[in-house]
């Protein structure tokens, strides 16, 4: 009997002992991955590079193409057609260079068919635009308060010619609400980007009910409907703007409540024409405003009328993965002098290659006029817009 009790006291004992080491070892088992891992050395995570785009575009502009009769008869050859081309010919070497080349297409090309005419009302001859087209320039804004000077049909022939101009952008006049309403992405140099032109002046030529589309007249509403339509599909947008006073060096109180409203709606850089004369350049917010170019090429008196500006930057859009930033900088400008005699031999000069023979004492009206553009922003450079 006794040894039976020893037997089980042992037998017990070998159980317990046994089940003290399983216990143990599935302890020991378990913990020792992770103890284990734990003195292995952390493998490192590989870092995934993102690339930095950056993207640019150089834009020049100039201003008012004003075709006074004078103009358009010096053009004139023996054979009744017309060669602006030659009054062109000091710029064209300074705008080929650039991506986006500006001029604002004051008066309508109506074309002969309709009878050219003079102020008050204005019509050109369509060489005028092959002119420009010859010199390189690629965005055109055509809204201005001399589009209706020859009703619906000069803009239905303006129109027509613009649309046969392939590489060149144009804006401010339409054929038909359709035309008005369709969106417009354009695309230079990876950027896109997207071109209004709004004019505030009508000088009393309402455009017939129901035909708003022939001048794109601005008002609040249809700017934000154009802009906020296009905003997410583009890196950019242009305004061309026909807009304050005639012969005035500063700028109105309207030019600042529009461009501050175009500023906030993300406008990136606002064209202005329509004073004739020069006005300041400056940021609005992040917005480049240049108030007024001024002529390009006309037949008006007075030294500051025959003074204007042509102005080039710089766009820059950087992208990191989702970040996007757009920058409008690098500003340079000349001014420019149109030159005749006795209305024969126009031609357009830049500043920087004026002499005293061109223009007696020319470096007087150049601090002038230099004054006025750096009157809100020191931070331009002026001198020769050609690129080396």
């Amino acid at each position: 009997m006794r040894r039976k009790k020893k037997r089980l006291k042992r037998k017990v004992k070998r159980l317990f002992l046994l089940a003290i080491i399983l216990i143990v070892a599935g302890i020991t088992i378990s913990v020792w991955p992770s103890f284990n891992k734990k003195s292995e050395p952390k493998k490192q995570k590989k870092e995934v590079k993102i690339e930095e785009k950056e993207k640019k575009l150089s834009v020049i502009a100039v201003g008012d193409a004003l075709i006074h009769s004078t103009v358009y008869m010096d053009a004139k050859q023996s054979d009744g057609s017309y060669d602006f081309k030659p009054m062109l010919q000091y710029i064209k070497p300074i705008v080929k260079d650039y991506d986006l080349r500006y001029y604002n297409q004051e008066t309508i090309l109506g074309g002969t068919e309709l009878g050219l005419s003079n102020y008050p009302m204005f019509n050109s001859p369509q060489e005028v635009g092959d002119a420009f087209m010859d010199a390189k320039f690629n965005l055109v804004s055509l809204a201005t308060n001399h589009t209706m000077d020859k009703g619906e049909t000069g803009v239905t022939k303006s129109v027509e010619y613009w649309s046969k101009q392939k590489k060149v952008v144009w804006d401010g006049q339409r054929t038909s609400a359709e035309e008005r309403e369709k969106t417009r992405v354009y695309k230079k140099n990876g950027i896109k980007y997207a071109f209004f032109s709004y004019t505030t002046w009508t000088n009393g030529l309402e455009t017939p009910v129901g035909k708003e589309y022939l001048n794109n007249v601005y008002s609040e509403e249809k700017a934000k409907a154009d802009i906020e339509k296009v905003r997410d599909e583009v890196d950019i947008i242009i305004v061309a703007m026909h807009w304050g006073t005639e012969y005035s060096l500063d700028v109105s109180a309207d030019q600042e409540k529009i461009a501050k409203y175009l500023s906030d709606l993300g406008v990136n850089v606002i064209i202005g024409a329509h004073p004739h004369v020069v006005e300041p350049v400056e940021y609005v917010g992040d917005t480049l405003v240049i108030y007024s170019l001024g002529n390009f090429i006309s037949d008006q008196l007075g030294t500051e009328r025959l003074t204007g500006l042509m102005f080039a930057f710089d766009i820059t859009v950087k992208e990191k993965g989702e970040e996007k930033s757009i920058k409008v900088d690098n500003l340079r400008a000349d001014l420019l002098y149109t030159k005749h005699n006795n209305a024969k031999n126009f031609r357009v000069y830049p500043y920087s290659e004026l002499t005293n023979e061109i223009l007696p004492n020319y470096m007087e009206y150049y601090n002038t006029y230099k004054g006025v553009v750096l009157s809100r922003n020191q931070d331009i450079t002026f001198g020769s817009l050609r690129k080396e």
